[in-house]
């Protein structure tokens, strides 16, 4: 049977008409919830009542539990916060020279995660300052804005002592079997260490991999049956971080060394082209491509899971758009359009080298004490959740199966346009998912597309589907608009927070509507420019 829906097509006109079909009975393999991982830097933010929070919404999109990941795990502090910092104080020495362990400050955030039904991607790292071979000066000093002069500090040092390393390391996994159950924690994942390949590891590629091994011998001496792997390098489109990446591959490979996954970091670039921020998404699927092929190069490794542990338009989570202008888009429906683009690109990527890519890593939280919408790279400002969350809300209500794709677009002269639109396609048992985006690195605000949608292939006998059409644009799904609407407020009122609070939902481009299925009608509808809309057909 083929279904072509009752054309709805909004007022606007629209220069170019993307045509998209799906094919219903045409399965791509599984659609795995790659967005499904998060993390930051500022790990003392977790249990914060809006971190907390916030952590509970994104484990609430997806059925599979969601991953989090963050910095200074093992940084020596206080545990007050700040951008770019954070610390638990695991582990101290007595005067004497031996370990004091304490796992107070580490308990909070795990439990954070999966007291929400999420679980810990473990970056193992950084160098406590009783163990580091180069502890003063260890606190860093950085504040938005500032040059990081004085940032990469004591904490980013090989050990001093690789005993002790390794006993914190192996106490660190049996005190979360003890509290967790053997079975959960063997669930996790943990990563070593943090781009080491840059000024996050004041050692040699040669010390970066002694460091491994030390501690993926540490991990599996306290739980034979943990998942371990690395190296969370910087992107490989870089010739040094690809050198990297494939001398680390080299060493496990020669070594027989644990490796369970392969983790490495795809980010874009942002600059400012005349007055006007411009992105460049090529720059983040160049990274992914470079590292697909480095893995490509080793038989043995080539089907292990990859891990894309950081995966983001840009660098610099803290680094404000009050500093940087090219940072503009973090507050607006540009994020999520990108976002959705960056996924379909990974995921053509994963199907044309067949890598087993298993996660994208947003690296965006939330900043606590800030101005509302103050340029930071984060999912929600004062508890309420800004545009590009919406994109991972409308990934989780995807099905596990993808589906085939056509697309065309008329008139044949206008690539620009048709170039920005995508989608992904998928299906559960009784719906189908298509999630299509309109994205392009430079913002021209031309007139919308048009986009006519045809499924094919939905069972026998149906006369009729249930429409839902979900919507992020300058409009829908957006608290910042809104925000911007009130006269942008720093202190809002009770009845303001209110309705920036419902503006920040997912939101439908129109009630849900029961179609008929009748032949040779189509879906049409108009997509502005930096949008995102999920149409939903079931039965």
């Amino acid at each position: 049977m083929r279904l072509a829906l009752l054309a709805l097509a909004t007022s606007l006109a629209a220069q170019t008409t993307v045509s998209l079909t799906l094919h219903a009975n045409t399965a791509r393999g599984p659609l795995r919830p790659i967005t499904a991982f998060f993390g930051y830097d500022e790990p003392n933010y977790t249990y914060s009542p809006s971190g907390a929070a916030l952590i509970a919404r994104l484990a609430s999109f997806y059925r599979a539990p969601v991953s989090f990941r963050t910095h200074f795990l093992l940084a020596t502090g206080d545990g007050v916060p700040s951008p770019k910092w954070g610390s638990t104080n695991v582990y101290t020495e007595d005067p004497s020279g031996r370990p004091v362990y304490n796992w107070t400050i580490l308990d909070r955030i795990f439990s954070t995660w999966l007291d929400a039904g999420a679980q810990p991607f473990v970056e193992v790292g950084f160098m406590p300052q009783a163990l580091s071979s180069h502890p003063e000066p260890y606190r860093p000093i950085w504040s938005p804005g500032a040059s990081f002069d004085h940032y990469f500090t004591g904490w980013t040092y090989p050990p001093s002592n690789d005993a002790k390393w390794s006993a914190l390391i192996r106490e660190w996994v049996l005190h979360e079997v003890s509290l967790y159950g053997r079975a959960r924690v063997a669930t996790w994942s943990w990563e070593v260490w943090n781009e080491p390949d840059i000024a996050y590891w004041h050692g040699t590629p040669a010390e970066y991999n002694h460091l491994y091994d030390l501690t993926a011998a540490a991990i599996r001496a306290a739980l034979p049956e943990a998942r371990v792997g690395g190296p969370a390098s910087t992107g490989p489109s870089s010739p040094r971080a690809g050198a990297f990446l494939r001398q680390f591959l080299e060493h496990v490979s020669a070594t027989g060394a644990p490796l369970d996954f392969v983790s490495f970091h795809a980010k874009g670039r942002t600059s400012m082209e005349g007055p006007s921020p411009r992105m460049d998404l090529a720059k983040q699927l160049a990274d992914v491509e470079a590292g697909l092929k480095i893995l490509a190069a080793f038989p043995r490794l080539c089907s292990l899971p990859i891990v894309l542990s950081e995966s983001d338009p840009e660098g610099c989570a803290a680094c404000s758009a009050r500093f940087y202008p090219q940072n503009a888009y973090r507050n607006s429906s540009r994020f999520a359009a990108y976002t959705a683009a960056a996924w379909g690109g990974i995921l053509d990527l994963a199907s044309r080298y067949h890598a087993n890519v298993e996660g994208m890593l947003t690296w965006a939280f939330e900043f606590e004490n800030q101005p509302w919408f103050s340029g930071f790279r984060t999912l929600s400002t004062h508890g309420v959740d800004k545009p590009v969350i919406n994109f991972f809300r409308m990934a989780g209500l995807m099905g596990p199966k993808a589906l085939a794709l056509d697309k065309a677009c008329a008139p044949p002269s206008a690539p620009p346009a048709c170039a920005g639109i995508s989608a992904v396609a998928s299906r559960s048992e009784s719906t189908l998912s298509i999630l299509v985006w309109n994205y392009r690195d430079t913002s021209s605000t031309p007139s919308p597309a048009r986009v006519s949608l045809t499924a094919a292939g939905l069972p026998e006998g149906l006369t009729r589907v249930l429409l839902r059409h979900y919507r992020v644009d300058a409009r829908l799904s957006n608290s910042y608009s809104a925000w911007l609407a009130l006269g942008s407020p720093q202190y809002p009122t009770p009845a303001q927070y209110s309705a920036l609070a419902e503006a920040g939902r997912l939101h439908e481009l129109h009630p849900p509507v029961w179609l008929p299925s009748r032949p040779d009608a189509t879906l049409a509808f108009d997509l502005p420019e930096d949008a995102v809309s999920l149409l939903q057909l079931s039965w």
